[in-house]
């Protein structure tokens, strides 16, 4: 190939994968929208019905601006993260094994959405070194099709891209299996060992603000092989 075709070959890859890409980035900004606008719904909706119990396990939403929203349920947080770059899967994923990624490459270019599970008291007291974990994510394509990875019920299987274009309703529904997943989810007692000795240091620290390390599974295995087919779609 001469240095005018291969330059003629980069210009154009450049040109078409960042079309694609913007237009992928476009995409990921308005389903995050309809995200925090769903979320802004599912909270108005849940304390309208949890009326007394509001004080103590109602929902609080919060926007964060462009990239960060976040939901408290109860003693939940739920983080949302929306990654400013765009991803392409790595040749070992599944996503290459169906029709709608082998007809066309490109619609394996992916914007993402995280979702992750802290507990509430670790940004109330501010323990920076508590853990949250990765429930689920997101990933919205050039077409607005979608499928989610994610935790047990959170998951919509791959083998369903490119059949359905992420809507309100499809949002509230992954939004609902996030709820419920965090729920589930319960705080464990950390092993005896991880806990047994303390510093005079971390003691006199944890007069203002405690020092021990506080996750839903510290200790024990999160496995990501759980992975479930929504059962819509099963």
């Amino acid at each position: 190939m001469s240095k005018n075709n291969l330059e003629e070959k980069i210009i154009q890859s450049l040109a078409l994968k960042s079309n694609i890409k913007q237009l992928v980035c476009s995409n990921n900004e308005v389903v995050f929208g309809l995200m925090k606008e769903t979320l802004t719904e599912i909270v108005d909706d849940y304390n309208q019905q949890l009326k007394n119990l509001k004080e103590r396990v109602g929902l609080e939403f919060t926007d964060h601006g462009k990239f960060i929203a976040k939901l408290r349920i109860a003693g939940d947080m739920l983080v949302f993260s929306m990654h400013s770059n765009i991803f392409e899967f790595d040749r070992a994923h599944k996503i290459w094994e169906i029709n709608y990624v082998k007809d066309d490459p490109l619609n394996s270019y992916c914007g993402i959405i995280n979702i992750y599970n802290f507990l509430d008291d670790s940004f109330r007291y501010k323990r920076l070194d508590d853990l949250g974990y990765l429930i689920g994510r997101l990933f919205i394509n050039k077409n607005n099709h979608f499928f989610v990875e994610g935790k047990r019920q959170m998951g919509f299987h791959y083998k369903n891209f490119g059949k359905r274009l992420l809507d309100k309703v499809a949002m509230r529904s992954i939004l609902a299996k996030a709820m419920a997943y965090a729920l589930e989810f319960d705080l464990l007692v950390p092993p005896y060992d991880a806990v047994k000795i303390a510093s005079v240091g971390q003691m006199t620290e944890k007069i203002h603000i405690t020092q021990v390390k506080t996750g839903k599974r510290l200790g024990f295995q999160f496995n990501s092989d759980d992975v479930m087919e929504d059962e819509e779609n099963s």
